[in-house]
């Protein structure tokens, strides 16, 4: 059981090593190059486009039959009826907060908000969107390294103490 709960939390720190290392590509395209979010998108489809289109040649030459056929991979319709319910919640419950908040019925909804949009528009003024959105990936990123470090101490701390008590 504890190679089980060993390896996920060495998944888990894969992830984050991976969407810190995707999130740090996109922050040098986007902030550094001065390109725009459709720039990145553009690109990594023609980089995309480009190695499939050199592998498929390739395989052609070397007589190598491809096991599954790219055009063939579909989604099915209950993972599609999921994603577009959650992404229709997650909509539907900012605008049920934001109709509250601007009816005024709650008052420290209302604030809260206020505050919160207010210290957004001058963070926004001060440093651009793609270095906020890369800090809070940076953030997240150690959040999770962090509860992994502690999910895997927790774990050695638990197997020395059940070898000194045997």
């Amino acid at each position: 059981m504890s190679e089980t709960k060993g390896s996920k939390t060495m998944g888990e720190l894969g992830k984050a090593i991976g969407l810190l290392i995707s999130g740090t590509l996109v922050y040098h395209h986007c902030a550094n190059r001065n390109a725009t979010l459709l720039s990145l998108f553009s690109d990594v489809l023609i980089v995309l486009l480009s190695s499939l289109a050199i592998l498929g040649l390739l395989f052609r030459q070397l007589n190598v039959s491809v096991p599954v056929d790219p055009l063939e991979w579909q989604i099915s319709q209950d993972t599609a009826s999921k994603i577009v319910a959650r992404l229709a919640n997650t909509v539907g419950a900012a605008e049920s907060v934001l109709r509250v908040a601007a009816t005024g019925h709650d008052k420290r909804l209302f604030l809260k908000v206020v505050i919160s949009l207010y210290f957004l528009a001058a963070l926004g003024r001060i440093i651009s969107g793609m270095t906020i959105a890369y800090a809070g990936l940076c953030l997240f990123c150690l959040y999770m390294a962090r509860l992994n470090s502690q999910s895997t101490g927790n774990s050695v701390l638990r197997r020395t103490n059940r070898e000194t008590s045997e």
